[in-house]
């Protein structure tokens, strides 16, 4: 009997750097779990459609059509080649009854049209390729008019004192590493370069594999845009620690004060 083949260990020539960026920056569970979570605080019922934004391979979006019979998803991006991506992940992870509830778009999110829909989801800070708060302020506009009457917009947002420096800080994975690197920061302008690379065992690189330009937003800043583009209510989500390590802890409550540490992770959520 013939012997079953070991799979391959990850090196730089064997990997899809897509698959890496799944496995080590984007978590949909989570992420839908926090969508529902907000729902049922907020306005007490179950909601249906999400329009995931800036939306990459779109696992979040598969994710949420996988959760439940009756939900809807649309992923927008404007690049082609990650769309591509993410018809494949569509085909490989969903059967075609889900993936009837499911459309991808290729269009600004300045300027995509979509149906209504319960939740527009902006993750892995993606939004913060707009620079100026005219620019922002219209994206936020935007979303606003693509919600149903009590339709909620969900962000993610990073700081803390570490954001501001140019860094590298690397963090273990499934075979391989994740290197996060912060090389440029302009303290006047707010604009960042960062950059992710993944190392593996045989000391191979994907040197710069995702380059983001962006501007780094404060949460002070992101809550009065959302304000003045006429969101009725903006909340900030911040995540607890553990009680023995100090860690996150996964679990997220409204907060108006937050920890002064050197890095964080919070929602921003837009209620219409």
């Amino acid at each position: 009997m013939a012997r079953k083949k070991k799979p391959s260990k990850r090196t730089a020539s064997n990997c899809d750097r897509h698959e890496l960026y799944e496995l080590s920056v984007q978590e949909p569970e989570a992420d839908c779990e926090f969508i529902e979570q907000v729902w049922t605080e907020l306005r007490g019922r179950i909601p249906r459609s999400l329009r995931e934004d800036f939306c990459g391979t779109a696992i979040t979006a598969i994710d949420w059509v996988k959760r439940d019979p009756t939900h809807t998803a649309v992923g927008v991006d404007i690049e082609a080649e990650v769309l591509g991506v993410a018809n494949k992940r569509i085909k490989a992870r969903l059967r075609p009854e889900r993936r009837s509830r499911m459309k991808l778009i290729q269009a600004s999110v300045l300027d995509v049209e979509t149906e209504p829909v319960d939740t527009v989801l902006a993750t892995n800070f993606s939004y913060f390729i707009f620079k100026t708060r005219r620019t922002m302020k219209r994206y936020f506009k935007r979303v606003l008019d693509s919600l149903v009457e009590d339709g909620i917009f969900i962000l993610d947002v990073y700081g803390g004192s570490d954001s501001f420096v140019e860094m590298k800080e690397p963090r273990e994975v499934d075979g391989f590493t994740y290197i996060w690197e912060q090389a440029h920061y302009n303290p006047i302008t707010g604009d960042v370069i960062n950059h992710i690379s993944f190392k593996f065992p045989d000391g191979s690189r994907l040197k710069h594999a995702f380059t983001y330009e962006w501007r780094l937003w404060t949460l002070p800043e992101l809550q009065e845009l959302l304000r003045e583009a006429g969101f009725s209510d903006v909340t900030v989500y911040w995540e607890g620690t553990d009680e023995e390590d100090d860690e996150p802890n996964g679990e997220w409550s409204p907060s108006k004060v937050g920890e002064a540490c050197p890095g964080w992770v919070s929602y921003v959520v837009g209620a219409k």
